[in-house]
Order: C-alpha cells, then sequence, then structure tokens
C-alpha cells in the first residue's frame, strides 16, 4: 500500500528492513527512488532529529559515481527519511552468499570502486563508519569491469552517525558491525577515516577468502581478535596484495593507507591478478574457548551442519529485487566497549589459521578418527619397541639354557609391555 513521505516522495513497496528502519521503493519528483524510512522510535528523538537536519548539507553534497547519493533528507511529524538513489541491482553480501568468494581480479576492482568513494567522502568531512557488504551495491546496468564485476557503489552513509548519539550510546558503547570494526572504536576511541579503511580490507579479505579476518563466535571474541591478533596469510595472492591487506589492516590507524592511496595501488595490482581464480581455503573453526558462555546449538558459535546454509547478518538492500531482510536482522551491534584488562586478556599472537581445503575440522568425527588412527598406531609402536627391548636382553643375557639360576632366571624374563 503507497504511503506518503513529507510533500513530495510517496512510497510504493517495501524492499527490505534493517535494524535502523525500513527501506521502500518510491517515487519523487524526477523518478524512482529509494526511501530508507528510520524506525519510530528514532523519529521522535528529538536529539537525533536535530543532529538528522545538522548532517543534511554534508550528505546531500556528497556525489561521487561510486556513492549512493542522498537526495533528500526528510523530516515530516512521525517520519524521518532519508531519500537515496535507486541503484537496479544487488547488494555484494547477496553476490557472497551465493558465490562465496571472488576471484582476486573481481574483488580487488570491487574494493577499489568502494575506495574511490570513500575517498569523495573522506574529503568532504564524512566517515562512513559501517563498511561491509551489506552496504556496497552493484549496479547490474552499469558496464562491466575487471574480472567482469560490475560497478560497486557505497551506501547508507551518515546513518551509523545519526543513530550513535552521545545520549543514545554513551561512552561506554560502540556502534557497528563486529567483524568489521577497528581497533580503536573496539578501545573506545572517536572514529576518524581510518576506521573506514580498516573495514573496507575486511571487506577485501572477505571477498578473497570467504570469511573475515577476525569473525566466528561470540563478538566478545571478535571484538578482542580485531585489538589483540594479527591477521594470517591467505595462501595463493600475489605477495604485493598481501602486503597491502597487512597495511590497511594494522592496529594503528596512523599505518594505513588513505582511500586515494588505496584505490591507486589496487588497480596497480589489477593486471597481475588477471586469469587467477577464486582461492581454495576452507573457513578456520571458531576458538570455542575465545567463545564464551553462548554454545547453544541456535547460537552464532555453534557450527552449522554441513546440510544447513551459513547465516550471515545483513543489512537491508536497497534494489529492487534483492532478496528481502529478515525483520529481526541487525545492521548495527550496540555493545559494551571492553575494558582493558579484558582486551589483555585474549591475546593469543595470531589469528584462526584458515585450513587447507579438504582438511578435517578441528573436532569433526573425521578430525577425532584422524586422532584415534595416530594414537593406536603410536601405541603399537610402543609396544613393538619395548618387546623389541626385552627380546634384545633375553637373547644378550638368558640365550644359553646351561646357564640357569636364580638370578639368571630374572635376567632372561621378558620385559613387561
Amino acid at each position: 500500500m503507497a504511503r506518503k513521505i513529507g510533500s513530495r516522495y510517496t512510497a510504493h513497496q517495501i524492499l527490505g528492513r534493517g535494524s535502523a528502519g525500513t527501506v521502500w521503493l518510491g517515487e519523487g519528483p524526477d523518478g524512482p527512488v529509494a526511501i530508507k524510512l528510520l524506525r519510530e522510535d528514532l523519529a521522535s528523538d528529538q536529539e537525533l532529529v536535530s543532529r538528522f537536519v545538522q548532517e543534511r548539507t554534508a550528505l546531500l553534497g556528497l556525489e561521487h559515481p561510486h556513492v549512493v547519493s542522498v537526495r533528500d533528507l526528510v523530516v515530516d511529524g512521525n517520519d524521518l527519511a532519508l531519500v537515496m538513489d535507486l541503484v537496479r541491482g544487488t547488494d555484494l553480501r547477496t553476490r557472497l552468499d551465493r558465490e562465496r568468494r571472488l576471484a582476486p581480479e573481481a574483488a580487488v576492482a570491487v574494493v577499489a570502486d568502494v575506495a574511490d568513494g570513500l575517498a569523495a567522502a573522506h574529503a568532504a568531512g564524512v566517515v562512513h563508519r559501517d563498511v561491509k557488504p551489506e552496504n556496497v551495491l552493484l549496479d547490474m546496468q552499469g558496464p562491466l569491469g575487471p574480472g567482469g564485476s560490475h560497478p560497486a557503489l557505497l551506501t547508507d552513509f551518515g546513518v551509523a552517525k545519526l543513530i550513535d548519539t552521545p545520549r543514545r550510546t554513551r561512552a561506554t558503547k560502540i556502534i557497528g558491525t563486529p567483524d568489521y570494526l577497528a581497533p580503536e572504536i573496539v578501545e573506545g576511541l572517536p572514529p576518524r577515516a581510518a576506521v573506514d579503511i580498516y573495514a573496507l580490507a575486511t571487506v577485501l579479505y572477505e571477498l578473497l577468502a570467504g570469511f573475515t579476518p577476525f569473525g566466528g563466535g561470540h563478538p566478545g571474541a571478535v571484538l578482542r581478535r580485531h585489538v589483540t591478533e594479527t591477521v594470517v596469510p591467505l595462501p595463493g595472492i600475489p605477495d604485493e596484495l598481501w602486503q597491502l591487506l597487512v597495511q590497511c589492516l594494522a592496529k594503528a590507524p596512523a599505518s594505513r593507507l588513505r582511500a586515494s592511496e588505496l584505490s591507486a595501488r589496487l588497480r596497480e595490482l589489477l593486471p597481475m591478478l588477471v586469469g587467477m581464480g577464486p582461492l581454495d581455503v576452507d573457513e578456520p573453526d571458531a576458538e570455542q574457548q575465545e567463545d564464551g558462555p553462548d554454545e547453544s546449538p541456535a547460537s552464532p558459535a555453534a557450527p552449522a551442519s554441513a546440510a544447513e546454509p551459513v547465516r550471515r547478518r545483513g543489512a537491508v538492500p536497497l534494489v529492487p529485487g534483492a532478496k528481502p531482510a529478515d525483520s529481526n536482522r541487525d545492521t548495527h551491534t550496540s555493545m559494551r566497549v571492553p575494558a582493558p584488562d579484558e582486551l589483555a586478556g585474549g591475546a593469543r599472537g595470531t589469528a584462526r589459521a584458515p585450513r587447507a581445503s579438504g582438511a578435517p575440522r578441528p573436532g569433526s568425527a573425521r578430525n577425532r578418527a584422524a586422532a584415534r588412527r595416530r594414537r593406536i598406531a603410536v601405541s603399537a609402536g610402543a609396544v613393538a619397541l619395548v618387546a623389541a627391548v626385552g627380546v634384545g636382553t633375553w637373547l644378550a643375557t638368558g640365550g644359553d639354557e646351561e646357564g640357569g639360576g636364580p638370578q639368571d632366571t630374572r635376567n632372561s624374563a621378558p620385559a613387561a609391555p
């Protein structure tokens, strides 16, 4: 059922729902638009409405081919909405769910596009704060790029910042999606442009590997890994690309590249990636001892069976025809900032290493059977060795039948295994 949004827009069809609100396919004076209608409790927050109006100029002025432009911000009664360009395609999360991972050339091309969009945003003083595959849209009507990639556009600028008001989150809360949060945010520092670079490097790692470098298990364990652990190398990619990833995943914000530098470096690497297929690695298992008490079968820490698809958190696609998001999906996770001693307590030095394709998962039936075979083989070898030593001793000291005496009898007895 259609509904009016302000005086200029009409919302016709729900495209999806997320934690911040509902996305509609709408119509405006200049044609089709995507309308993100924020939740009623957010719209009734006067502090947030005031912040919304203050951000209007910055968001409306952000124009770039790789940014989903905000055309208007509507404040009308209980309605608080962002009116955005409608991208005809799908989001990057949907493509990842379908393909699991991309060929390096396509992955790098997509991330280079997003880096271009971030460079424009950062130059305008806008930090995205929630870069992740759900917020990258692929324009299916645009020209194909390297590796057959569609043009990528970054969306949802300003949403995380609008929701993250001081009164709403206080100094002990953080807002973001755990897998993509930069270490400085976990430690409670204010977000700068470098947090977007860290998140985008995490997205690139995920496009290549099929999983994020520090994800898996309880959100608290994920946050701790961001601060205390180093990323494990991915086999099969050029060293130049790996070094670029390491630099942009550096714990120190100052060590990371700027968005414009990242885009330029990625495009320089494209020629050496031509023809490379997707990497052949399997996702590492979550370390149960780090994942906290939530180990029920329905929890994120519980491993999915081979027959069950991997469930991922997702945001709302701003495109027609995309799979509607579950109304319970969270695009932002508000969590307590861990204390320094909590962060220090989980240090292990290196994040979970990817397994070679086909290798058994730790703790699986296949892995336990292999371990039992190894133990049996070791035990059998030990028994054989002890028996051999006993026989050798008997031959050396008790093989003469005429030398039998009490002492000889004791020495000739085979050693017990």
